[in-house]
């Protein structure tokens, strides 16, 4: 069920309460931790194929002001089973949700009063059409998405354990995500934008690679902000090896970088993902924030001059798809308000306490862009838990 979210700008106002972090440790080889207990625990628009020209989907309701967030990457079809702790086999039942890191992103930036675009290739088929006309619906700029005739919209099976963890079955060999040319690229788009957010699939194989690397490169020499979530999938890539130096490669040049845990402790070959030295190797010199992700804990945040946490929101899980994306949506959505929440460590942790109520909210529901909260639903989850 697609929500239809406000065309207005919206930056979070925290409840009638502060956290206040204690003092900082500081120190030239390990970024110190600090801990803050914060929180306890419409009808489709019509898309015809007659609106395709060529490969470019063309809009008739596009905005007059640039986004500040542009997503670029795969969006697809997640089949989500209908009861939990089966194997695909075993399922009785699928729920078709629309996915794709990138654009749950985008969706959930456009969820939460936002203003996104999204880039990226599907099929020309009955899932492409279906997925523009949800990006068009939540107010998610789609001028930049591409069709393809050859290649079909890729699919993803999830089984759900009990818990509402997940495993991926994909099918895409190839899909239209992977065939994105450079030359298909809307770069004004991109070069207007505040943010441009990016995951790693899209490294996977050429074209998209060189797709990528060419709107990474023409984001960062306008000056935007690059925002990279790897978002690991490895039975994706080739190989362990090469998905470490292909997520590896395009690492120096981000800006803000969410991880997880199990993401530092592949990119490490093994390490701690909880030792502050392990990090701290992650850390590039120009590099603005760095995210690490703890499900239900919440978050760390690493700068060149603070660090800390900031516990999340305490939920049932019902499905854990989609959650980083709305955390990312989530602190994007206040970053592309104000870059100055980086310098301020006060502001940056209430952005942070309102990222994880939108990754919390999440996982109350089956699949990602369907689940993906609304800023009124944040903010009084965010009241319930101070009450």
């Amino acid at each position: 069920m697609a929500l239809q979210a406000t065309t207005t700008t919206f930056c979070f106002s925290p409840p009638s309460f502060r956290s206040t972090p204690p003092h900082a440790f500081t120190s030239k080889r390990r970024l110190s931790i600090k801990s803050s207990s914060g929180l306890s625990s419409s009808p489709l628009l019509s898309l015809s194929q007659s609106n395709l020209k060529g490969r470019a989907f063309t809009s008739d309701g596009s905005t007059t002001e640039s986004p500040s967030v542009v997503c670029f990457g795969e969006m697809l079809i997640d089949f989500v089973p209908t009861t939990s702790g089966l194997s695909l086999a075993q399922a009785p039942a699928f729920k078709k949700a629309p996915g794709g890191a990138p654009a749950n992103v985008a969706v959930g930036i456009a969820r939460l009063g936002g203003s996104s675009a999204f880039i990226g290739k599907v099929g020309e088929d009955e899932f492409g059409y279906m997925l523009a006309n949800i990006l068009k619906d939540n107010n998610v700029n789609n001028e930049g998405m591409r069709f393809d005739p050859g290649a079909r919209t890729a699919l993803a099976f999830v089984t759900l354990t009990n818990e509402g963890e997940r495993e991926f079955m994909f099918y895409r060999n190839p899909s239209a995500d992977m065939l994105l040319e450079e030359s298909e690229l809307d770069l004004d788009l991109i070069k207007k934008a505040k943010i441009f957010h990016y995951g790693s699939i899209s490294l996977i194989t050429e074209p998209c690679k060189s797709a990528h690397i060419a709107a990474a490169k023409a984001a960062k020499e306008a000056g935007v902000i690059l925002s990279y979530d790897p978002n690991l999938r490895l039975p994706l890539w080739p190989s362990a090896d090469n998905a470490r130096d292909e997520i590896l490669s395009v690492w120096d040049t981000a800006d803000i970088i969410k991880i997880s845990e199990e993401e530092i402790e592949f990119l490490t070959k093994g390490e701690d993902p909880y030792d502050d030295s392990v990090v701290s190797k992650l850390f590039h010199p120009k590099l603005k924030l760095l995210l690490v992700t703890e499900g239900p804990e919440g978050c760390r945040y690493y700068t060149k001059d603070f660090s800390g946490r900031v516990h999340g929101l305490k939920v049932e899980v019902v499905d854990t798809t989609g959650a980083g994306d709305a955390f990312v949506a989530g602190i994007l959505s206040q970053l592309a308000c104000d870059l100055s929440l980086l310098q301020d460590e006060e502001r940056l942790r209430e952005a942070l306490m309102f990222a994880n109520a939108c990754g919390a909210l999440t996982v109350k529901e089956r699949g990602a862009i369907p689940a993906l909260p609304t800023k009124e639903a944040v903010l009084e989850a965010l009241l319930k838990a101070v009450v």
